[in-house]
């Protein structure tokens, strides 16, 4: 029987590469460039499934100019809110994601975010780079110690309660919200908030972790970081989306935040360019799950929802 032909939007790890071509007949974007619906809609010409990307954007105009071939769309990421999963299901197309596997990659880059706001990270290494430390000095670049910061996390999902885990380690009291309380043992000590607001006044540092949805986008604006304790740090590594860039911007430079670590933007990778120039805005390009571990386990869960949908059987991680 011949292989299943399917178009990669992305070059993707050697281990997950050797693996795709030795199941499937796969065409892989070796350029590891940005494509355009046209693009897209061109690559998948003639295959049966596609892998797409986060920064690939499965609107439903270029879903709906998908060949008739094409079977299924996996993701090689956890979020979905690239695909217009409407117009998936419209034309009967399988999409699938690959949740859990980047749990605690991402959940080590929003910690590493935390540190590095309030210990004023970029400006120590700018310094060291540009030649220009003088040496030690006892007030030279104070930061706030992160053990007597109150961590309010905004989603106490899988990502949120393994950085709960992880403030834990460091003597954090943590704050929490969601949909509604976690049973005890996921809760790893934290105290439950009814609503985000209530949320926002004990978060000395507000950490992100709720997915962009209609009721997400935007929301951390001005009036709601106006609800932040005084030279608060916001991190996110949810999506950029969520933040408001200007308020956050406008927040910074006023001195209203300390600081904000950030992994994720709206937008990118053409970011707010009024980042660039903030010194208290440590900033990262999407690193979240960026280990050979992590996105070697996304790469193989891609696969085996691929090999479900072409075995007959029910994808593992159907999302349409």
């Amino acid at each position: 029987m011949s292989k299943p032909a399917v178009y990669v939007t992305r070059n993707v790890p050697e281990a997950v590469a050797e693996r795709l071509h030795r199941d499937y007949d796969a065409t892989v974007n070796t350029a590891d460039t940005g494509l355009s619906a046209d693009d897209i809609v061109a690559g998948a010409e003639g295959k049966d499934a596609v892998i797409v990307t986060p920064p690939d954007k499965m609107t439903a105009e270029v879903i709906d100019r998908l060949p008739a071939s094409i079977k299924a769309i996996g993701c090689f990421s956890v979020g979905t809110n690239h695909v217009d999963l409407e117009a998936a299901k419209r034309r009967g197309i399988v999409v699938t994601n690959t949740p859990g596997v980047l749990t605690e990659a991402t959940a080590d880059i929003a910690f590493l975010l935390i540190l590095a706001a309030c210990r004023r990270a970029h400006e120590g290494a700018s310094l060291i780079r540009a030649g220009a430390w003088q040496g030690w000095k006892p007030i030279q670049l104070m930061g706030v110690e992160v053990s007597t910061r109150r961590l309010g996390i905004l989603g106490m999902g899988r990502i949120g309660q393994a950085v709960a885990r992880r403030a834990q380690g460091f003597g954090m009291p943590v704050h929490y919200y969601d949909q509604q309380r976690l049973p005890a043992d996921k809760e790893h000590g934290a105290t439950f908030h009814d609503t985000p607001e209530s949320l926002l006044g004990v978060s000395d540092i507000l950490s992100i972790h709720v997915p962009a949805t209609p009721e997400t986008i935007g929301f951390l604006n001005a009036e709601r970081i106006a609800k932040l304790p005084d030279n608060a740090v916001v991190v996110n590594t949810a999506r950029g989306d969520i933040v408001e860039d200007e308020a956050l911007i406008d927040a910074l430079k006023r001195g209203k935040l300390f600081a904000a670590g950030l992994d994720v933007f709206a937008g990118e990778p053409n970011i707010h360019s009024g980042y660039y120039n903030l010194d208290n805005a440590f900033i990262l390009p999407h690193l979240g799950s960026a280990t050979v571990e992590t996105r070697n386990a996304m790469g193989f869960m891609v696969l085996d929802n691929l090999d479900a949908v072409f075995d007959g059987t029910t994808p593992p991680n159907r999302v349409a």
